[in-house]
C-alpha cells in the first residue's frame, strides 16, 4: 500500500507500546465506552494477520464527543485490559478519521509497510459510506490502508482490493459497549461482558449511571 502524501502527521501519544518491529500494523480505533470482550476478540484475531495491533482513541471525534466517562478514564480501563497480553498497544491520536490516524501511525512506526484497520461489518459500512466532503475518497484511502472486517450481524460484502474478512472466534453479535452500559444502569449482571482486570475500574467510572 502507498505510504501516501499530504500534511505532516502530528505525534501520536502512546500509553502502552508493544515491543518488537511492526512491519504490518493492525489498528482498532474506537471510543471504548467501555472496552468489551468483543473488542479484545477483534484485536486478538487480527494478530494472526499483523505483527502488532494498536488500540487507538482519537483525542476528539469527528462526529461525537466524549460523554459520561472521559478519555483519560477510558484509557485507564483499556490499559488494564491489555495487561498480560502480547502484541497489543494503546495510543491517543490527534486525528479522528482513519486516514488521519493512518498517517500518524506511519510517523510513529519507522518500519511500517502495511496498515490494516480492524472493524466489524457495521463499522465498515459506515466508513465506506461516509461523506468525506471533498477529502480523499474511500477508494483512494484504501491505497494507504486496508480493512480487516469481522462479521457482525451480517457480512460485509464489498471484499475488493484492500478489504479482507477477519475470522473471530465466538459469537459477539449481541455484545456491545451500549449493552454493558444498559446493564449497569439496570442493575443487571455485566462483568462477563468485559475483559479481565477491568471490572473494578468500570464499576468506579460507570457505576454512577445506575438507576436509583
Amino acid at each position: 500500500m502507498d505510504s501516501g502524501s499530504g500534511a505532516v502527521a502530528v505525534a501520536m501519544e502512546f500509553v502502552v507500546r508493544a515491543g518488537g518491529v511492526a512491519g504490518r500494523l493492525g489498528v482498532l480505533a474506537g471510543s471504548f465506552h467501555p472496552v468489551t470482550r468483543a473488542h479484545m476478540a477483534l484485536a486478538e484475531a487480527a494478530l494472526a494477520h499483523v505483527d502488532e495491533v494498536l488500540l487507538v482513541m482519537p483525542r476528539e471525534f469527528p462526529h461525537k464527543k466524549y460523554e459520561e466517562v472521559g478519555l483519560a478514564e477510558r484509557l485507564e480501563i483499556v490499559e488494564a485490559a491489555l495487561k498480560g497480553r502480547s502484541g497489543l498497544s494503546l495510543a491517543v491520536s490527534e486525528g479522528g478519521l482513519f486516514l488521519e490516524i493512518a498517517r500518524e501511525c506511519r510517523a510513529a512506526y519507522e518500519e511500517l509497510e502495511e496498515i490494516w484497520f480492524v472493524c466489524g461489518r457495521d463499522a465498515a459500512e459506515r466508513i465506506s459510506g461516509w461523506d468525506y466532503e471533498g477529502e480523499t475518497g474511500f477508494e483512494r484511502q484504501l491505497e494507504e490502508f486496508g480493512l480487516l472486517v469481522a462479521d457482525r450481524q451480517g457480512s460485509f460484502e464489498d471484499l475488493g482490493k484492500g478489504v479482507r474478512r477477519l475470522g473471530v472466534e465466538g459469537d459477539w453479535d449481541q455484545l456491545s459497549a451500549t449493552e454493558v452500559r444498559r446493564r449497569i444502569r439496570g442493575g443487571e449482571p455485566w462483568l462477563e461482558l468485559v475483559p479481565e482486570r477491568t471490572g473494578e475500574l468500570i464499576e468506579r467510572y460507570y457505576g454512577g449511571q445506575r438507576r436509583a
